[in-house]
């Protein structure tokens, strides 16, 4: 389906999902007026075509999805027990020792995590543009604000065409649309793409190894000068971008990418071309595992909110050849599919991160 006619599809049933949950469910006891799920841009289709289905089963109130970027959601979610706070919060990420923190402080003390499936981040370009090969070093040399210059000084990046960090790439502007700092996605590029870059230039090895703190605020500030550009937590804005800008790229996640293979390429890191099969396996640098955590104090006080989980990790859904993976769901191996529901069964909570 094409990507613009897909959004709207998406939004239409967005609103009548919610209209649907307010009208039968209003004041219902318990976390929400019916199930709602904040959060990830990226799972929202996943989350939205859940309770699409969900709502065709159930008895009860269709199951509203924001889509609101997984640190936006995770505050949401972290706001605290009983009505009116979100049920379940979707990330593209996994949740932070943060976060898991303001969510103890507020009194969410129970929260399961399941891990859903995988993505990958699609590093993309219109589809009439140049192929590139990016090395991981050549997204922070790019993309960083800083970078080494003379005298092991760091400086305002100077490049400003991609030749100018890799003599291999096309003498193309540098002009990058992604997601902005509540995104998980951009978490995800940061965490997979830059600080990995970071770490093959020996002059940022050496700031890892003595100032770890250092090194982080290097390797994952972004350009402001517009190199890279924030486009919001609509993936469909960047994509359509791609097509507006020649030669411009755009950072989202992998099931955009699927959706609109028709407009836009993906670009290879390292030779390696994502795909359904370079995620799952991890040979594509840029893959992620895909979360929603539930709030285990709205269990049976939110009506059908374990069902919806349930329905969520079914083999008719997030197992293979489900109807996640016709949206661009990479699903996991069968192992790790009965591990996370045995997690749901016991509603295990999870255990402070790292």
């Amino acid at each position: 389906m094409n990507r613009t006619l897909f959004a709207a599809v998406s939004a239409i049933a967005l609103v009548g999902l919610t209209a649907c949950g307010e009208n039968q469910k209003a004041g219902a006891p318990g976390g929400t007026s019916g199930i709602l799920a904040v959060g990830s841009s990226t799972v929202f289709p996943f989350a939205s075509r859940v309770a699409e289905n969900f709502s065709r089963t159930s008895d009860g109130a269709a199951p509203r999805v924001e889509s609101l970027g997984t640190g936006g959601g995770i505050q949401r979610f972290c706001e605290g027990v009983g009505q009116g706070t979100p049920d379940i919060a979707n990330a593209s990420r996994p949740m932070k020792k943060s976060e898991f923190e303001l969510c103890q402080k507020n009194g969410v003390t129970d929260i399961v995590e399941i891990k859903i499936g995988f993505d990958g981040i699609v590093i993309a370009t219109a589809r009439n543009g140049e192929s590139m090969n990016f090395r991981l070093q050549d997204l922070y040399l790019g993309l960083a604000k800083e970078v080494p210059g003379a005298g092991g000084a760091f400086v305002a990046n100077p490049s400003t065409t991609w030749n100018q960090v890799n003599p291999g790439l096309p003498s193309q502007r540098i002009q990058v649309y992604g997601p902005p700092p509540t995104s998980g996605t951009r978490d995800a590029f940061l965490e997979l793409g830059m600080a990995p870059g970071a770490k093959l230039i020996p002059a940022l090895a050496a700031v890892d190894e003595a100032d770890g703190d250092r090194f982080e605020t290097l390797a994952h500030t972004l350009r402001e000068d517009n190199g890279w550009i924030d486009s919001g937590e609509n993936d469909n804005a960047i994509v359509q971008t791609l097509t507006r800008t020649p030669g411009s790229l755009g950072v989202f996640g992998f099931s955009f990418l699927e959706q609109n293979m028709d407009t836009v390429k993906p670009l290879t890191i390292g030779g390696v071309a994502p795909s359904a099969d370079t995620i799952a396996d991890g040979s594509y640098p840029l893959a992620r595992s895909l979360y929603i955590y539930v709030k285990k104090q709205h269990i049976g006080v939110t009506p059908g909110l374990k069902e919806f989980v349930m329905e969520f990790m079914s083999d008719a859904s997030a197992g293979r050849g489900g109807y996640l993976q016709d949206r661009g769901l990479v699903p996991l191996p069968a192992d790790e599919l009965t591990a996370q529901r045995a997690v749901i069964a016991e509603m295990r909570p999870m255990a402070s991160p790292q």
